[in-house]
């Protein structure tokens, strides 16, 4: 696996706790809702994506054992969050192992970036537990060889590089958005949907290229409703690679609702409709959106971005309520 080294670990900042000193360390990292774009840019190893901040966490709680071996983990099956845990010791060259306890109200394989928040806020836990903060860049060395992973180590949105975990650019932030989003079931692995060989041509990486160059703008003024544009084709061109039930419907509430523009997790399985989270109308519409997909099954759930004035990773507590309603229609 690659890792920074113990000599890169070492010029992280200090936050004045020694190593001796601090044996218990927590780490939060929030998800994303999706994608705003993925896709794929001109030249080699050109696949991206663009995070969608969602106002939901992962904490991991990590107690330091010197004479442990290794690390173990709860819930058991967070293997990869134990190997990283293990790569970050390794790499600040301490003994032993401990203990890792991972929570979250990320639901997996959704599309909700659940995999890379453990991982991300794991490496914060390790490092807080040992008096070290590291820089984003270093929580992507430590993931990278791990699995793909979103940028959630960036309090902001950004285009990433996913496969190689590795920054591409700088967006900034949005006011607070909501997203009435339905679920049409299942699972997806991220690993496993990596793996699957996807052809762009020229024409769609330069189509690509131009949607980052405008959402790159849209961030930057504020522009929702070109923001939601962008969101919406990078949705329609996914549907090209992988048909998504319910897309036509989505599509029509969104336009009923008045809606920004449709967001997709592309490698998972919620689509939702974008609308500001301040709007005086959103519970209604919500309600309508709801009312309109008990014919496709599934669940309908209400989300909301973190935004500019936001605390992004909070402690103890989140600062910024998650807003999840999931709804099951009766049968």
């Amino acid at each position: 696996m690659s890792g920074p080294t113990a000599a890169t670990a070492a010029s992280t900042e200090r936050d004045g706790l020694g190593a001796t000193d601090q044996r218990t360390g927590e780490g939060r990292a929030f998800g994303t809702f999706g994608e705003l774009l993925q896709g794929a840019l001109p030249g080699p190893r050109g696949d991206f994506l663009v995070t969608f901040p969602l106002a939901r966490w992962s904490t991991a709680v990590f107690r330091h054992r010197p004479g442990a071996r290794g690390v173990t983990v709860h819930p058991a099956h967070k293997g990869k969050s134990r190997a990283v845990a293990e790569q970050v010791l390794a790499a600040l060259g301490m003994p032993g192992g401990g203990e890792l306890e991972i929570s979250a109200d990320l639901p997996e394989g959704k599309g909700l970036a659940s995999s890379s928040a453990d991982l991300v806020a794991t490496v914060r836990a390790v490092g807080a537990a040992l008096g070290v903060r590291f820089r984003p860049a270093e929580i992507e060395a430590f993931l990278r060889g791990i699995e793909p992973a979103d940028g959630v180590m960036y309090d902001e949105i950004v285009a990433f590089h996913h496969r190689e975990v590795r920054l591409a650019r700088r967006l900034g932030t949005l006011p607070p958005l909501a997203v009435v989003a339905h679920d049409e079931g299942g699972q997806v692995d991220t690993v496993t949907h990596n793996r699957r060989p996807r052809t762009f041509d020229a024409a769609s990486r330069h189509e690509y290229a131009a949607l980052l160059d405008r959402l790159t703008t849209a961030v930057a003024d504020g522009d929702l409703r070109s923001v939601g544009a962008v969101a919406t084709r990078s949705a329609e061109l996914n549907t090209r690679l992988r048909p998504r039930g319910g897309f036509a419907e989505l599509h029509a509430l969104c336009r009923e609702v008045d809606g920004l523009g449709l967001v997709l997790a592309h490698s998972g399985t919620m689509l939702g409709i974008l609308l500001e989270a301040a709007d005086p109308a959103l519970d209604s519409k919500a309600q309508h959106v709801r009312a309109a997909c008990t014919a496709l099954g599934g669940e309908v759930s209400v989300h909301r971005s973190l935004g500019t004035g936001d605390v992004w990773n909070p402690a103890p507590a989140a600062a910024v309520p998650a807003i999840a309603r999931p709804h099951r229609p009766e049968c």
